[in-house]
This record gives C-alpha cells, sequence and structure tokens, in this order.
C-alpha cells in the first residue's frame, strides 16, 4: 500500500513540477530552467544529508556499475524533455505520452533482464495492457 501511495505522490509531483519548469521556461531559457531545477534539487538533497545521519560520501565510488552514477544526467535530460514535451503537448497529453514511455521501456528493462534487475517472462496480458493504453491516448487526444 505505501508503494502505490508513494506512486501516486511522484506521478502528481511529476505534473506539477513538469508545469513549473515550463512556466519558468518561457520567461527565462531552457538551460536556465533546467540548471536551476538541478541546483536547487542539489541543495535539497544537501540539506537532507546534513540533517539525516551524513552517510559517507566515498560510498558513491564503491558503487559497483559505475553506469548507475549516470542518473543525475539522465534526470537533467529528463528535465528537458519534460519541459519541451509540456510545452509543446500540454501538461496532460505529454504526461500520458511520458507514462507510455516509461511503461514500455519498463517492461522491456524487465523482460531482458537488464541493469541487473529480474528478469520476468513475457506475458500477452501487460502488452495488451499497454496496448489499451495507447488507445486512451488516442481517444483523449481525439479533435472534434
Amino acid at each position: 500500500m505505501w508503494g502505490i501511495l508513494v506512486a501516486l505522490i511522484s506521478g502528481a509531483l511529476m505534473s506539477i513540477q513538469g508545469v513549473f519548469n515550463t512556466e519558468v521556461t518561457k520567461q527565462t531559457s531552457l538551460w536556465v530552467s533546467t540548471g536551476w531545477v538541478q541546483l536547487s534539487a542539489f541543495a535539497v538533497c544537501v540539506l537532507a544529508w546534513i540533517f539525516t545521519g551524513r552517510d559517507s560520501i566515498a560510498a558513491l565510488w564503491q558503487v559497483e556499475n559505475k553506469y548507475t552514477l549516470l542518473g543525475g544526467v539522465i534526470g537533467a535530460f529528463i528535465t528537458i524533455t519534460v519541459i519541451q514535451s509540456m510545452g509543446s503537448l500540454g501538461p496532460a497529453r505529454a504526461a500520458m505520452l511520458i507514462v507510455i514511455s516509461q511503461l514500455a521501456v519498463a517492461y522491456v528493462i524487465e523482460l531482458f533482464g537488464l541493469f541487473g534487475v529480474e528478469k520476468v517472462d513475457f506475458e500477452w496480458r501487460r502488452l495488451l495492457g499497454m496496448a489499451i493504453a495507447i488507445v486512451g491516448i488516442v481517444i483523449f487526444k481525439w479533435e472534434k
């Protein structure tokens, strides 16, 4: 139950953040907005680190698969692409396409056991679920 609640909060926060970032970009630029997002997120993380125990930063260099340290770089590109998609498609359409893309890529990662994730068997019902979601986007986007 906790995981479901956190996931729902995450989705809501991502939509709100996308709208906020898009508005900041309209008034500044893509790079200023993206930089601010990453800088302010870094500040929050530093403050949380200070107040919650201060685990050793040196532990980062002991991470087994070094490519996983690229999450922050990917985060910058997520911010950029969310801003651009929301600016051109609007929040609802962009969010739907973003979620479909997340679902499809996550399923491929599970199917092939990529990045150390436990491999799962192919299931037609999951593919059908994605197809239904895509049909939902088409219906949602349908213009009279």
